[in-house]
C-alpha cells in the first residue's frame, strides 16, 4: 500500500476517486430524497435508482467505447460531462420539473457504464501488476468508507440548503475527478481500430471471459455467489424483526457495521493477494461469507453483528479478487469490454436474486435461505480453490496480444505487459 501511495498517478488518481465517490453517494440519496418531497410518492422516488440502473444494459457497448479511444481523455470528458449535467437540477425548483431528475440520472447511469470499464483500463495501463491488487482494494475502500458518511452529508445538505447545493457540490468533484485524471503521467497504447462486425465487438468481452479457463472459472463462482448475496437485500429485514426482534430502524446500525466490515476488508485484501492470489482471495471471501451467513442464523445481537461485520468484509475480498484477475489476464485492447461483459453477467443475475429473494422469505424461513446462501457460497469457494489453474501464473515469456487475438483458451499464453 505505501508503494501505491508513494506513485505519483496512483496517489492523485485515489484523491480525485475519493472526492468523486463522495459526490456521487451524496447525489444519489438526495435525489430520491428530492423527488419524494416534491411528488409525496414512494414509488417515484424508487424510480430515481431505477433510472440510474437501467442504463446499466447498455455497458457492453460502453466497453466497446473504451477499447476504442484512449482512456485518460474519455474519462475526462465523461467527468466534465456528468458535472456540467447535475447543474441542470438547478432548473428544478417544483413538481413540474421532476423529469429533470429522472434525466441526470440517466445521464448518470450512462455516464458511469463508461467511467467503470474506462477506469479499470486505465489502472491497467497506468500501475505496474504488483500494484493492481493494492489499487483495487484502496478503491473498495474508499468506496465502502464514503458510503458511510456521503449518503447522510448529502441527506443533510438537501435538508438544510435545497437539492441544487447538492448537485454544485457533486458537480465541482466531478471537475476535482477530472482535473486528477488530465494530471496523471501515463503513456497510454494507441487503440487500434477493427473491422469486425459490430456485434462481434460488442461481444468480444463475453467471449474472452467464457473462453479463457481462469476468467470462466471465476464467472461460475461469481454466479454462484451473487445470488446469496441478492437474497440478502430481503433477508437482512427478515433477521432483524424475525430474528432479533428489533425494529426496522436497527438496520441502520447493521448497516455501519457492514461499512466498517467493508473497510477492513478494503485494507486488508491488498496484503492476502500479495501472499496468495487472485483466485484465492475470492475464495477467502466466500469462506467468509459462508461464516456469516451462518452467524446470521443464530438470534442474538452480538452474533449478528459479528456475522454483519463479516460480510462487509467478505465483499472486497471477492472484488478485488474478481477485478484484479480480470486487468491481469485480459489483453489491454479489450480491457473496457471484459470488464462491461463482467459487470453484465453478474449484474443482471444479482439484480434477478434480489427480486426472487424478496418473494421467497414471504413463503420460506430466512434460515434456511441463509443456509442456502452457506452451502452456495461455500460450493463457489470449493470449486475455485480447487482448480489448478488458478494456482499457475501466467506465462512470463508470452508476446503481448495482437489486435485482433484468438480471444479465449490462447489468451491463456498472453502476458500481460508489466506498465
Amino acid at each position: 500500500m505505501r508503494a501505491l501511495l508513494s506513485d505519483r498517478n496512483g496517489r492523485r488518481y485515489l484523491i480525485g476517486q475519493l472526492l468523486s465517490v463522495f459526490g456521487d453517494t451524496a447525489l444519489w440519496l438526495a435525489a430520491g430524497i428530492w423527488v419524494k418531497t416534491l411528488t409525496n410518492s414512494n414509488a417515484a422516488a424508487g424510480l430515481v435508482f431505477f433510472a440510474f440502473s437501467a442504463p446499466s444494459v447498455l455497458a457492453p457497448a460502453a466497453g466497446m467505447l473504451v477499447d476504442r479511444v484512449k482512456k485518460r481523455p474519455l474519462i475526462v470528458t465523461t467527468d466534465l460531462v456528468l458535472g456540467a449535467a447535475v447543474l441542470l437540477l438547478l432548473l428544478v425548483h417544483g413538481r413540474d420539473q421532476a423529469w429533470l431528475i429522472y434525466a441526470v440520472m440517466v445521464l448518470y447511469g450512462l455516464g458511469y457504464g463508461v467511467l467503470g470499464s474506462g477506469e479499470s483500463a486505465l489502472l491497467r495501463e497506468m500501475l505496474p501488476e504488483e500494484l493492481l491488487g493494492n489499487a483495487n482494494g484502496l478503491l473498495q475502500t474508499f468506496r465502502q468508507g464514503i458510503r458511510l458518511v456521503g449518503p447522510v452529508a448529502g441527506a443533510g445538505l438537501f435538508a438544510w440548503k435545497g437539492g441544487g447545493v447538492v448537485a454544485i457540490v457533486d458537480a465541482c468533484t466531478f471537475l476535482v475527478a477530472a482535473l486528477a485524471t488530465m494530471s496523471l503521467h501515463v503513456t497510454e497504447v494507441k487503440p487500434v481500430r477493427t473491422e469486425h462486425h459490430w456485434f462481434t465487438e460488442v461481444t468480444a468481452g463475453v467471449r474472452h471471459a467464457v473462453k479463457t479457463t481462469v476468467l470462466r472459472q471465476m464467472l461460475i463462482a461469481c454466479l454462484l455467489v451473487i445470488i446469496p448475496f441478492g437474497f440478502y437485500e430481503t433477508i437482512a429485514f427478515a433477521v432483524v424483526g424475525n430474528g432479533l426482534h428489533r425494529p426496522p430502524t436497527f438496520l441502520g446500525i447493521l448497516a455501519t457495521v457492514q461499512g466498517v466490515g467493508a473497510i477492513a476488508g478494503g485494507l486488508t485484501a491488498g496484503a492476502l493477494l500479495k501472499r496468495t492470489n487472485e483466485g484465492a482471495l475470492f475464495g477467502f471471501g466466500c469462506i467468509l461469507f459462508t461464516v456469516c451467513s451462518v452467524m446470521l442464523i443464530v438470534p442474538t445481537i452480538p452474533t449478528v453483528i459479528i456475522g454483519v461485520a463479516f460480510v462487509g468484509a467478505s465483499l472486497p475480498w471477492i472484488l478485488v479478487g474478481l477485478f484484479t484477475l480480470t486487468q491481469r489476464r485480459t489483453p489491454l485492447e479489450i480491457q473496457g469490454r471484459v470488464y462491461s461483459a463482467f459487470d453484465t453477467l453478474i449484474g443482471v443475475p444479482q439484480t434477478v436474486s434480489i427480486g426472487v429473494g424478496a418473494g421467497l422469505v414471504a413463503f420460506i424461513d430466512y434460515r434456511l435461505l441463509l443456509g442456502m446462501a452457506a452451502l452456495m457460497s461455500a460450493m463457489a469457494a470449493a470449486y475455485l480453490m480447487t482448480r489448478k489453474e488458478q494456482w499457475q501464473p501466467p506465462p512470463v515469456d508470452a508476446p503481448v496480444a495482437e489486435a485482433n487475438p484468438p480471444y479465449g483458451e490462447a489468451a491463456d499464453a498472453v502476458t500481460l505487459p508489466i506498465a
